[in-house]
């Protein structure tokens, strides 16, 4: 079972004041291939995991930025962790399934 939720919202400075949107979708790619739950939202996207595997992929992440050129990056990450009884999107969004 996941014990964590991490949200990430990356913001990379891009070469040229080029369009963020391939950044971004290089990002989810990382994700997707992470093998994770994740649900891609308008301002952030969130994963589910272990939290050491997911600060893996925040880092991988970040990496990834540097080697398309970007001269930096900002990550805002919200950490929902419960080593306990564990995390899931979905018992969390049980009663807005629909984002609604």
């Amino acid at each position: 079972m996941a014990n964590a939720l991490v949200s990430i919202q990356i913001l990379p400075t891009t070469p040229g004041g080029e369009s963020v949107i391939p950044y971004v979708d290089r990002a989810i790619d990382i994700i997707k291939a992470a093998g994770v739950p994740y649900r891609v939202a308008p301002l952030e996207t969130t994963m589910e995991g272990e939290l050491g595997h997911l600060l893996g992929v925040v880092r991988t992440m970040s990496e990834a930025m540097a080697e398309m050129g970007c001269p930096s990056v900002i990550s805002q990450v919200k950490i929902y962790y419960n080593p306990g009884s564990g995390a899931s999107m979905g018992r969390l969004l049980e009663k807005y399934p629909d984002g609604q």
